[in-house]
Order: C-alpha cells, then structure tokens, then sequence
C-alpha cells in the first residue's frame, strides 16, 4: 500500500476519534454544553429581517434537491475531465458522508443539555448533531477540490472553505443547529473524504494509468496559498467595512459576546484549514519560491553537422 495512502487512512480514522470526542464533550461537560449555547446565542442576537431573508437564502443552497444538482455537477466535472476513479471516490464521499450523518442523527437522538430558548420557546429540536447542511457544505467543498486541476486546486479551496462556512454561519443565525453540530458535520465530511482519497491512491498503485509516468508540474508555494490568503484578508477586510459603520455596536457586541467571537473564529478557522490541506497535500508545492516555475523548453531537432 503506498505510503501516501496509509496516511491518509490514519487520517480517516483520527476523523472517527475526533468525531466521538467532539460528540462526547458537547453533551457530556458542561462547560463545553454552556458554551455551544452562548456561541448560538450570539449568532440569534444577530438577526435582522434582512439577514434573516440573507441567511435563509444562503442556507438553502444545501437543501436536499439543490446539493443533488451541485453533486451532479461535480461527478460530471470529473467524467469530463477523465477521471473516473476520481469522480467514483467523489460519488462515495457524497452519499457515504451524508448518509452517515443521517444513521447518527437517528442513533443520537437527543436534544442538547443546555437548551438555547428564545422568548421562551426551545429553538432547536432533539437529533440535531451531527449538522446534515454542514456535512453537505463542507462535503461539497471538499469534493470540489478533488475534481478541480492542480492548479485550480487553491482558489477552488478557497472558495469551497467560504462556501461551507458562509451556509453554516448561516443556519447558525437561523438557529437551526448548535455549533458543535456543525463541527461535528465537518469531521464527517473530511473523515469521508479521506477515505476516498486513500481509495484513489490504492487504486493508482495498483492500476497505474498512462498520465501518472510524467510527474505533475509544481505550484510554488504563492501560487498554492495565494487565492485561500486573499480569500481571509477578503472576510477580515468585510468584517472591518462593518466594524467601521458601525464601530460602537460592533465593538459592545463582540464585548458582549467573547465566546462566540471564539466560536465562530473557530468555525471558520476550522472550515478553512480542511479545505486548504486537502488542496496542499494533493497538489504538488514547490519547496522554495523563487518566483513562477519554469516550464520544460521544447525538444529541438539536433541537425547534423556537415563537413
């Protein structure tokens, strides 16, 4: 088995154990279960009627028939881009992920511990964890990168990472589900997605194709971090635009609220570095960047001397 294979396998079953302890600690200690709560609470207390139509509408794009279509989509991507083992592992993912969250949210039935009331009222029903809308979004974005060229590979997991993040804030203003929900759909995802990357790698060790004799060209490393780099100093300079409109309620808010700057920094830390590190460890990265990789010169005709 290639060594690049059992990695990412080992890395599948870490998904398992982070999944069962992400689990365990969101209804299980206390400390964590106030803090689910008080995260919500701090994306309810940003509900407007015009983030609310925003939210509801972003949200939807990982409603059953619209992530059927954006599944499509991806499998036929890969189909024309010839590559088959490709869009079978992505096929996989897509139905074993959310299917598997389906049997956990039917296994975990349960509501959680400290329940996030408004006006009274419990916002969010028992068997909400793990997130089905994150396990799309993240499994989405995830494939994404998969299917895309290696040098489409950074800017598509960028904007893969928005995506998935930008519907899960999202539902999370909506008050659909709690954070550890969405983290909890995100280890799903990757979990999955690991599994068909390490089903690919065994796949092409044993069949090897044609295209695999010549080696993949490098990106440098610009090339690899640009687009996902530029895609964070895009949200902190939005979140600043805001900031500045408004920069008594902002600043208040975010006092109010220290723990869920925390959570949703973390969602968004998190949503990211899955998407960036799939692309980094399937995409070749030159070791030092000295600027654009040279590209091989063509073969010229050696012509005889004559004497």
């Amino acid at each position: 088995m290639p060594r690049r294979a059992v990695v990412a396998l080992l890395g599948a079953v870490i998904g398992v154990v982070l999944l069962t302890v992400t689990w365990f600690v969101a209804f299980h200690v206390g400390f964590v279960e106030r803090a689910d709560a008080n995260v919500l609470g701090g994306f309810a207390g940003l509900r407007r009627p015009l983030i609310d139509s925003i939210a509801y509408g972003i949200a939807s794009l990982c409603d059953p028939k619209i992530f059927v279509i954006l599944a499509a989509i991806l499998v036929l991507c890969a189909l024309i881009l010839r590559r088959g083992r490709v869009a079978a592992a992505v096929t996989g993912i897509l139905l074993g992920a959310n299917f598997t969250t389906q049997v956990l949210k039917s296994l975990l039935h349960q509501a959680h511990p400290v329940v996030f009331r408004l006006d009274g009222v419990a916002q969010v029903r028992g068997g909400s964890w793990p997130s089905g809308h994150a396990t799309a979004a993240m499994s989405l974005a995830l494939c994404a990168v998969l299917v895309a060229r290696a040098r489409w590979r950074p800017a598509v997991a960028a904007a893969g990472a928005a995506f998935a993040v930008a519907v899960c804030f999202s539902f999370l203003i909506l008050i659909w589900h709690y954070p550890s929900d969405v983290l909890g759909g995100f280890l799903v995802a990757a979990t999955w997605t690991l599994l068909g990357v390490g089903a690919v790698l065994m796949a092409d060790a044993r069949w090897p194709r044609r295209a695999q004799r010549s080696s993949p060209a490098r990106l440098t490393a610009r090339e690899a971090l640009g687009p996902p780099v530029a895609a964070l100093l895009g949200a902190l300079a939005l979140v600043g635009l805001i900031a500045l409109a408004r920069p008594h309620s902002v600043v208040a808010y975010a006092s109010a609220h220290t723990v869920f700057v925390v959570g949703a920094v973390a969602i968004g830390v998190l949503g990211f570095a899955l998407a960036i590190g799939l692309m980094l460890a399937t995409t070749p990265v030159a070791a030092i960047d000295s600027g654009p990789v040279p590209r091989a010169a063509p073969r010229r005709r050696l012509r005889r001397a004559r004497g």
